[in-house]
């Protein structure tokens, strides 16, 4: 594919990607974000005493919580005990809570309350945002051939659940056990970070537009290769707040990083990215 191509592949992607999040959240989104709304921020007191209980725990929720999900503790499990605040509320008199006291409550005592790990529970799925789907073919491979020629260790580990992915400046690690799809995408999502975000522009850019832009770049990439991603990248863009006036701001950017991505894996997809 000539550079001429790449550019049209390129900019084609983006005009339709800026569309998805001009039109906002997609249903899939918003299901995604009322389930998640349910898991409470924990303290760091109690996200030490659940990873000491249990290290493996991802989403942890109280037996009610769940019940309301869809889901419900398997018999026999034992719950994960926290240290939950009984509050006081202005103008109003003591009350137990099992959520973190927010800005307009005093914690005045605390108490032991147990809450489960997703693990610990059975039912109906979690919602979840888009999906990658398709056949990458043979550029996962020559994807990760280029992540290692750039001096990038590419590892597996379990460790990083629930996150797909992460890259640490010289290092990407992947969720084992994606769908090869879902790996190549997370793969040059990850790759675009170590490409944009690991130089002294990282200083300069916030988390909202580093996610904004190294998603960008997978969506072009796996467009480019014919996978489909539906509403996968704008759903991501858009849990990290970005938009679409950010993502035209850093256009230049990310053309930059999606073109230098295909000419190596040397994609020979055509012009017009799928639907």
């Amino acid at each position: 594919m000539n550079s001429e191509n790449i550019k049209k592949i390129t900019n084609q992607a983006i005009e339709q990607l800026i569309t998805a999040l001009n039109e906002g959240r997609s249903e899939t989104l918003t299901q995604y974000l009322a389930a998640i709304g349910r898991f409470h921020r924990y303290s760091p007191r109690n996200v030490m005493l659940i990873a000491s209980q249990k290290p493996t725990a991802s989403h942890v929720a109280g037996f009610h919580a769940w019940h309301k999900l869809g889901r419900f503790v398997k018999k026999g499990e034992k719950g994960i005990m926290i240290l939950a605040p009984i509050v006081r509320q202005k103008n109003a008199s003591a009350k137990e809570d099992e959520t973190e006291p927010d800005e307009s409550s005093t914690a005045v005592g605390f108490r032991a309350a147990y809450v489960f790990d997703i693990s610990q529970t059975d039912g109906q799925e979690l919602p979840t945002i888009g999906s990658v789907n398709g056949e990458p073919r043979e550029y996962r491979e020559r994807l990760a051939k280029f992540v290692t020629e750039q001096g990038i260790a590419l590892e597996y580990s379990e460790d990083i659940a629930p996150a797909r992915g992460t890259s640490a400046g010289g290092k990407i690690t992947l969720l084992p056990g994606q769908s090869p799809a879902e790996e190549f995408a997370t793969l040059a999502h990850e790759l675009a970070h170590e490409m944009m975000h690991r130089d002294e522009r990282r200083s300069s850019t916030s988390k909202r537009s580093r996610e904004t832009e190294a998603e960008a770049v997978a969506f072009v990439v796996c467009h480019a290769v014919g996978l489909e991603t539906g509403s996968a990248s704008s759903d991501y863009i858009q849990l990290y707040e970005g938009d679409a006036k950010l993502l035209t701001d850093s256009l230049a950017h990310i053309q930059k990083t999606a073109t230098q991505i295909l000419n190596a894996i040397g994609a020979e997809a055509s012009s017009a990215p799928p639907a």
